[in-house]
Order: structure tokens, then C-alpha cells, then sequence
């Protein structure tokens, strides 16, 4: 970095600085989950509430901005291994002061939080719970004396709260009665919740969880020497590089498989087979992977993989919810 006196000098965080400190490509993986839960929503359920659709999606794309350039800032702090804090981690490479990129993060998380506060008021107190335990994992994922990330639970996390938890807020959101209730009377209270519509939400998006995990999956095993030096301990340092490459090219196969089991159990309607097209691309993404990971190579292959199983999920969503309405 740059000195004047006693003074760091800082690049200013550019509109193409920051979409990369965002991992732009990486926001659409938030957005499809987003959309699927909405359209779902409709599919299943028969109802639509545009306001809060609106709010959860200011909320929504709020906290996954925050996720990616906070998880950056971490990185930057936290980082053991010098050459990569300042030639390959974003903020050093490119001379990005830290204290105001986090500031920014910072916004994102307030404005996140401010949504659902206001989706709080408008649907039901269990979302309180919901939302902030997906609010927990972002915040402590690379924040805290022990970081979520460095731990192997990242793509279990990341599948989970990205994945099941998307897609159960956008339904929970537009639902009137929610799925989960959480009624306070006095010094009472009662909890009631649907399991038979929890456990529908969870098979449906199991598809979009998998990938979504396998996304970071990928993630890690780039990263995997980098991670070493820098004391990350992620799923691949404790199953082997070799064996983490075993199971990689079975997450897409096991997506699939629970897409078709939603659809023979009638939870997702026939024409979500076609997805079953997309096959080929899929194991070419797969296969291309698996001859080399590098991150700035073929990384990307595990995110087409999400963003084109996911799309055409929510394509299909978008025909049938069309149909129907020009049915009614």
C-alpha cells in the first residue's frame, strides 16, 4: 500500500471493484432460491403477497451483499499467510481500506435486519427466529474466535441457510397462516407448526440445497492449500483431497434424484422432469472439475451447475403458476 507520512492511502471501491468483492455471479445463486420460493409459493399454495415479496427481496439480496464482502473483510484480518492478504484477497490486492468496506457490510446487515423487523410485523414472531438464526450463521461464518468457515460445516451451512432457508422465508412470507406460528398472550405463549408443509419445503428444495453446498464444496477444494496456511480447516482437509473428488460428481446426481422424488410424491408438477434434460451440461461442468480445480479455471463450473439446474426449476415454476393464472 501506498504511504503519505504517517497516513495509508487507499484505492477508491470502484462500481467494478465492488461487484467483484460481491462475487457478482455468486448473487444470482441467492436470487434463484429467492424466485423459486415465490413462484413455489403460488405453485403449492395458490397465494401471492407482492409487499412482503418486495420487502424479502430488499432483505434478502441486502444480506447476501453483506455476506460475501464482510466474509472478504475476515479474510483479510484473519488471514495467517502474508502473499495472499495482499496479492490475492481482494482488499489487499487491490488496496481497499478495510474499515470502510466493512462499514458498508455493515449497512447491508442493518438494512437486511431493518426488513425483517417490518416482515416481522407483517406475518408472524416465529420469522424473528427463523431470520435470525440465518443472520447468526452469516454474521459468525468468518467473524468470531472460531469461524463457521474454518470449521467443516460450511457447505452444510451454505446449502442450508442459502438453499431450504430462501426458499422457506419467500414461502413463509406470502403464506396466510404461516407454516410456523408463534403466538404470545400475557406471560403465555403457544407454538404451532405445520411439519407435513415444513418437510414439503425441505424435499423441494433439496435439489437447490445440494448444489448450493456443492458450490462451496468446490470452493474448498480449490482453496485447499491456501486454506492450510491460513489455518482454514474445511470438509476437504478432513476427507482428503482425493476422497472429497470421490464424492463431488455425486451431489449433482443425488439433486436430481430427490427432484425426481418430489415429483412422483406430487409435491413438484410432471413437467419439472424436464430439468432431467440438463444432464449432459451438467456432468460436462462435473467432468471438467474433476480434471482440474482451480479457482480461477473451473470453479465456476460448480456455479453454472446451481444457476442452471435452478433456473430451469424456476422456469418451469413460471409456466405452470402462468398457466393457471390465465386459467382462472
Amino acid at each position: 500500500m501506498g504511504v503519505t507520512g504517517m497516513t495509508e492511502t487507499y484505492r477508491p471501491l470502484t462500481w467494478p471493484l465492488f461487484l467483484e468483492l460481491i462475487r457478482l455471479p455468486a448473487k444470482a445463486a441467492s436470487l434463484l432460491p429467492f424466485l423459486f420460493g415465490i413462484f413455489y409459493a403460488y405453485f403449492a399454495f395458490g397465494q401471492f403477497n407482492w409487499i412482503n415479496t418486495l420487502v424479502y427481496f430488499v432483505g434478502q439480496m441486502s444480506i447476501a451483499l453483506f455476506v460475501t464482502g464482510f466474509n472478504n473483510v475476515q479474510d483479510f484480518y484473519k488471514a495467517k499467510d502474508i502473499k495472499y492478504r495482499d496479492t490475492q484477497n481482494i482488499i489487499g490486492r487491490e488496496h481497499l481500506s478495510p474499515r470502510r468496506t466493512l462499514a458498508l457490510m455493515l449497512f447491508f446487515l442493518v438494512l437486511a435486519c431493518t426488513m425483517g423487523v417490518i416482515l416481522v410485523w407483517r406475518t408472524n414472531l416465529s420469522l424473528l427466529f427463523i431470520g435470525g438464526a440465518a443472520v447468526f450463521v452469516a454474521i459468525f461464518y468468518t467473524a468470531g474466535p472460531v469461524p463457521l468457515s474454518r470449521m467443516p460445516t460450511g457447505e452444510f451451512l451454505a446449502g442450508m441457510c442459502e438453499g431450504f432457508g430462501t426458499i422457506l422465508i419467500a414461502v413463509f412470507v406470502n403464506l396466510a397462516p404461516q407454516p410456523v406460528m408463534l403466538q404470545l398472550s400475557g406471560s403465555h405463549f403457544s407454538f404451532n407448526g405445520n411439519l407435513a408443509v415444513i418437510l414439503q419445503l425441505l424435499l423441494v428444495a433439496l435439489p437447490i440445497v445440494i448444489l448450493d453446498g456443492t458450490v462451496m464444496f468446490a470452493d474448498n477444494i480449490c482453496d485447499l492449500d491456501q486454506d492450510k496456511k491460513n489455518q482454514r480447516y474445511t470438509l476437504p482437509y478432513y476427507l482428503s483431497k482425493r476422497t472429497a473428488l470421490k464424492i463431488y460428481p455425486w451431489c449433482p446426481v443425488a439433486a436430481f434424484a430427490f427432484l425426481i422424488v418430489g415429483v412422483v410424491l406430487g409435491f413438484l408438477p410432471p413437467l419439472m422432469l424436464a430439468v432431467l434434460l440438463l444432464i449432459p451440461i451438467v456432468w460436462r461442468n462435473t467432468k471438467t472439475f474433476l480434471a482440474k480445480q482451480s479457482k480461477a479455471e473451473t470453479f465456476i463450473t460448480a456455479i453454472q451447475t446451481l444457476l442452471t439446474v435452478a433456473f430451469a426449476q424456476v422456469l418451469v415454476l413460471v409456466v405452470i403458476d402462468l398457466m393457471r393464472w390465465l386459467a382462472q
